[in-house]
């Protein structure tokens, strides 16, 4: 019979989040991670293998909690698709742009710029994430289409990379950029299209 754990698994995984993504992954130490959790190092070892195998349970939860709201929100059928782009766009200069201390950015950006360029487990877990984004974003861009807001000549794809891009800029810009900045470049994005 397996031992049951001793602890909430969830409520790990949020504390190390946080930990990683105030720190990133190189400047997490075990000791923080410990700090953070409270739970001993062989208690994080056993339940993850490692610190890298905690981060990618750390990532694949921050994905999960970030990622399944947005896409719902782009998918929600009962909304303009212009309006639902807009929302998606100027939420990413809302989050950035929040009086929160470092300005954290969006974990699976700061992973993919960290890590993703040579680390394979986590590069799968960013694409996983990109490409989930795009689907949603391409029907979202269809459905504009369809309703004859988006021009219909232009390939939905395409389209849904390119404010995959955007989206992921501003998240970058966020980290210097001040909200005027950042809602100028929402407004391009949104006129371009």
């Amino acid at each position: 019979m397996a031992r049951s754990r001793g602890f909430d698994i969830d409520l790990v995984l949020d504390a190390a989040m946080g930990a990683f993504w105030d720190r990133g992954y190189a400047e997490t130490s075990a000791q923080d991670l410990v700090d953070g959790t409270g739970l001993g190092r062989g208690s994080l070892y056993n339940a993850f293998g490692s610190k890298h195998g905690l981060f990618e349970a750390a990532l694949r939860r921050y994905d999960e909690q970030t990622s399944a709201p947005t896409m719902r929100r782009l998918e929600d059928e009962g909304r303009p698709a212009m309006e639902r782009l807009r929302e998606f766009l100027e939420s990413v200069v809302r989050e950035e742009t929040a009086p929160t201390p470092g300005r954290r950015g969006c974990l699976v950006v700061n992973s993919a710029m960290e890590l993703a360029g040579r680390d394979e487990k986590v590069a799968e877990v960013v694409r996983r994430t990109f490409e989930r984004m795009e689907n949603a974003l391409t029907t979202c861009v269809r459905h504009g289409q369809a309703e004859g807001v988006i021009g219909a000549d232009r390939d939905p794809r395409e389209l849904a990379q390119y404010l995959l891009s955007s989206m992921y800029g501003l998240r970058v810009m966020g980290k210097v950029a001040d909200r005027q900045v950042m809602s100028g470049v929402v407004e391009k994005v949104l006129l371009s299209l």
